[in-house]
């Protein structure tokens, strides 16, 4: 497994970045063992309330990707809080993505649609306005646009991927009806499904 350990505005030192690496390694043997690689970002938090924040990046298969991210006030500690956020979930859906991995290496030609992904963001300057009474407005600018692939998967499998990814919502092309589909996370905590009537 291919690991990339690095620090934004701070140092990651040999003792952290090896502690990373065994953990990480024990995980992917434990749940997995197809691991292609890993990522691993430390920053801090605030100034100078010394809490850090990590974000965990695996990529375990083909389009399945596992995020988890945690924040406490040593390295150490959110490290090993983000790490048992990734070993859940690979507990999880252990099963599900071996099945997924045997039926990829079976059949490599995986329906993908090609897709534009926007990520939109608040200018610096004008992100919030205050009218008359006092209510806050944000104008959200897009700042970003990247090709994405959207792929033909069960509704049960886009649940996964989407937990998995720690994504709020996740758009596939449904392999029972092979429309477009979308599941989300609602408010209340459930998952919600959207299928157009007609496409």
């Amino acid at each position: 497994m291919e690991m990339t350990v690095q620090g934004k505005q701070i140092d990651v030192g040999n003792a952290l970045r090896e502690h990373v690496m065994d953990k990480l390694t024990d995980i992917d043997q434990k749940y997995f063992n197809h691991t292609t690689n890993a990522t691993v970002t430390f920053s801090k938090e605030g100034h100078g309330n010394g809490v850090f924040k990590v974000n965990i990046a695996f990529n375990v298969g083909k389009n399945i990707q596992i995020i988890t991210e945690a924040s406490e006030v040593d390295p150490y500690a959110a490290f090993d809080t983000a790490s048992e956020k990734a070993a859940k979930r690979l507990r999880r859906y252990k099963r599900r993505l071996r099945d997924h991995h045997n039926r990829t290496e079976k059949d490599p030609e995986t329906e993908l649609m090609k897709a534009r992904a926007y990520t939109l963001a608040q200018e610096a300057q004008e992100a919030v306005e205050q009218d008359n009474d006092g209510d806050l407005h944000k104008d959200p600018a897009i700042v970003a646009e990247i090709q994405t692939h959207i792929e033909k998967m069960s509704v049960s499998e886009a649940v996964m991927r989407m937990e998995l990814a720690d994504q709020n919502a996740m758009m596939f092309r449904n392999a029972g009806s092979d429309r477009l589909s979308m599941v989300y996370l609602r408010k209340d905590g459930n998952i919600g499904w959207i299928e157009p009537d007609d496409q």
